[in-house]
């Protein structure tokens, strides 16, 4: 469903407030909800006349990592490696290197302690070199921080992932994310160098306002961290994998499980974080997923609102200006100001599972009353009309926690001997019909009687 024209003015407004101010030669955004293209746009100057805007390629930059990680998570998820096995595992000693002893996790959290940039010439503007020669010249006394200290963006740490992929895979990197991301997503406009209609990448003089060409680079081994180019339309249908999981790359549940914050700096207070491969940015509804990206002479972003099924996508050529994460924060702000996402229909429960027979009602913790009702197979516990629990039953008929305090959890139903329930209970947390029910177990009765 596209949005109205009223929505479509005001989305445009905001991108050509951005290339404005921000003096990008060109800008192509697109925003998706609920799986499909919903507007789409583009401002600049006419360099792509006699193509499609939304099918001219641009360098994504370090949207690249997301795709490097989803490899990586397909490691995880066949059991090829761990997500907290050093990478030596795979790797060997890395030539005697001192990161040898990063994990996978610390790796794509980039909170290994390794350096933000390779040693040697700026990586992003020159010709780029083998994994053997890239070792060669990193053996770890760059590192700035020791593994797990905190958070520290490493470029060095996502090509070390590159070649662990490579390696596991018995193929190249590129040829890993063309077989196993790309193909299954049917992003054919998406490629390693450009191909066919591509933007060039501009930097634009501060004073005078003149353009100068940026070089396109094969960046070698440090590809994996930020080489690939790719499409507005394309990196749409990746934003609605990202909301949505695919069954034959990664399914929603591990990137849910993927999207879950694992390191942040102390100056970005709650505002940002890093997950294992994505960015978490405060936004939207709470907090949007994705990454932004830029190489010399570009700039993009790609970003969603999973919980309002919105997404928006933003691609530029221009090596510095009106920042793409807050015009895609934006234009998701706008379109749900124009027009609110729409709630998933309420459906009524087929059949309460047995483990859960006799369970929704009023449950007390101490005196404090929770209602606990189905919604659809979930068991979600109320404080007034506040979620504070949520809890799914697995294919084996246990009760887990999903969200809130009791996530990951198991909640136990104890019955009597009649079959009826009397108490919940989960990581020793007691919930009875009646406050501090003396039949119960600790607390059992009220405290002090």
């Amino acid at each position: 469903m596209t949005v109205s024209d009223h929505t479509a003015h005001r989305l445009l407004a905001r991108l050509a407030h951005a290339q404005a101010t921000g003096r990008y030669p060109s800008v192509v955004a697109r925003v998706v909800r609920d799986g499909e293209p919903a507007w789409s746009g583009f401002r600049g100057t006419p360099e792509a006349i006699g193509h499609d805007p939304h099918d001219v390629q641009y360098r994504i930059g370090s949207i690249t990592k997301t795709m490097t990680a989803v490899l990586v998570l397909q490691l995880v998820r066949d059991g090829r490696v761990s997500l907290d096995e050093p990478v030596s595992v795979v790797l060997g000693d890395l030539g005697g290197s001192a990161y040898a002893d990063r994990t996978v996790r610390t790796l794509l959290a980039h909170s290994s302690g390794m350096q933000s940039e390779p040693s040697g010439a700026w990586w992003e503007r020159t010709a780029g070199v083998s994994f053997a020669d890239l070792l060669a010249a990193n053996d770890g006394a760059g590192a700035v921080f020791a593994p797990g200290e905190r958070f520290h963006y490493s470029n060095l740490g996502y090509a070390v992932l590159g070649e662990l992929v490579a390696r596991l895979h018995g193929t190249t990197w590129w040829d890993a994310v063309r077989s196993r991301v790309l193909e299954p997503l049917g992003m054919g406009r998406t490629s390693y160098l450009p191909e066919g209609a591509a933007a060039q990448g501009r930097s634009v003089h501060p004073y005078d306002g003149t353009l100068a060409d940026e070089p396109s680079t094969d960046t070698g081994a440090m590809a994996p961290a930020g080489q690939v180019w790719s499409t507005a339309a394309d990196l749409a249908t990746y934003a609605v994998f990202l909301g949505r999981g695919h069954a034959d790359v990664l399914d929603d549940s591990l990137l849910a499980r993927a999207f879950g914050p694992q390191a942040g700096a102390p100056e970005d207070g709650l505002g940002a974080a890093h997950a294992l491969g994505f960015q978490l940015v405060a936004g939207g509804s709470g907090t949007l997923v994705g990454h932004s990206g830029s190489m010399p002479g570009f700039l993009a972003a790609c970003f969603l609102d999973r919980a309002r099924r919105t997404g928006a996508v933003v691609l530029a050529n221009a090596t510095s200006g009106y920042s793409p994460v807050a015009l895609a924060t934006e234009l998701l702000d706008e379109l749900e100001a124009c027009e609110p996402t729409v709630p998933e229909a309420w459906v009524p429960t087929v059949e309460v599972p047995s483990v859960l027979a006799g369970v929704p009602g009023v449950w007390h913790w101490g005196n404090t009353p929770f209602v606990f009702a189905l919604e659809g197979r979930d068991l979600v516990a109320r404080r007034g009309t506040v979620e504070a629990y949520r809890f799914a039953v697995t294919e084996a008929g246990r009760v887990v926690g999903r969200s809130g305090y009791h996530a990951g959890e198991e909640l136990h139903v104890v019955r009597r001997p009649d079959g009826t329930v009397g108490h919940l209970e989960v990581a020793t947390f007691v919930y009875t019909r009646t406050p501090y029910d003396p039949d119960a177990p600790i607390p059992g009765g009220v405290p002090g009687s």
